[in-house]
């Protein structure tokens, strides 16, 4: 979402509704799960977008971004130097070296679950496998600031400090969010420390936190398309998001991957 478009009111959820949320971010993970399978080079992104809303419906879920302020399919797929909320196409096939952000959503039981992940296409350079691994490891230290009294400025901090000092540059336009009834609730959750008062972390809120981190500047433009998001210099973007919730016993994560458990 756009740091600009949020002023909403910040929900605390019932351990019932966490758990409803934990079941959309299970089908969501199930989702990026079978995406990291097959991408590969010569897929289109169109193939990507169908495999993922077949695999959403399977489950009894709905497609959180299909339709959401016009957006035109199920799955958000950005390629290289595109930040976020690249459109799928039949005719974009991956090619081998590519860095691939594949982000998806649902809608279940009326709560939504939400979570992004960065794929390498095939092998990729050096300085790419470094941007992965940065923005992979700045998100889980931004989850362990999901607790009880600290502040959403504590998650923002220990995304840029990290991303900052390994070289690479955190997007400012665009933030991570709350979530539960809605795809996008209070708090926005900045990457970046915004200098103001940030709102204390209470038990039962669920935060999406999504580290958008670029090679190169943090500036970035939108295309002609109104939706895909690129780095103003056209250097590689990267982008991985989990929905986490904050509880008595420290941060849960709803949207964890077995891969990732394991």
């Amino acid at each position: 979402m756009t740091a600009t478009d949020q002023d909403k009111i910040i929900t605390v959820k019932t351990p019932e509704e966490i758990e409803i949320m934990r079941e959309a971010n299970r089908i969501v993970a199930g989702v990026l799960t079978m995406l990291q399978q097959e991408v590969r080079p010569g897929v289109s992104t169109g193939r990507l977008d169908r495999l993922a809303e077949e695999y959403c419906r399977d489950h009894g879920a709905e497609p959180a971004f299909k339709g959401y302020r016009g957006f035109p399919a199920s799955l958000c797929v950005s390629i290289n130097e595109q930040v976020v909320h690249g459109i799928p196409s039949k005719k974009v096939r991956l090619r081998a070296g590519d860095i691939v952000s594949v982000d998806f959503g649902t809608r279940y039981r009326g709560f939504y679950g939400d979570s992004a992940v960065t794929i390498a296409v095939d092998g990729i350079d050096e300085q790419r496998r470094k941007l992965l691994d940065v923005t992979r490891e700045s998100l889980e230290r931004a989850i362990r600031q999901v607790r009880i009294g600290n502040r959403i400025a504590d998650i923002s901090r220990a995304v840029q400090e990290y991303v900052e000092a390994s070289g690479f540059s955190v997007v400012r336009q665009f933030v991570g969010h709350g979530i539960g009834s809605q795809l996008h609730e209070g708090p926005e959750v900045p990457n970046y420390v915004q200098g103001k008062a940030s709102p204390r972390i209470l038990e039962g809120m669920v935060v999406a936190i999504e580290p958008m981190v670029n090679m190169g500047t943090h500036r970035v433009k939108v295309l002609r398309d109104h939706w895909t998001v690129v780095t103003a210099d056209r250097r590689p973007s990267a982008h991985f998001e989990h929905s986490v919730a904050a509880t008595a016993d420290g941060p849960l994560v709803l949207s964890r991957r077995e891969e990732e458990a394991a």
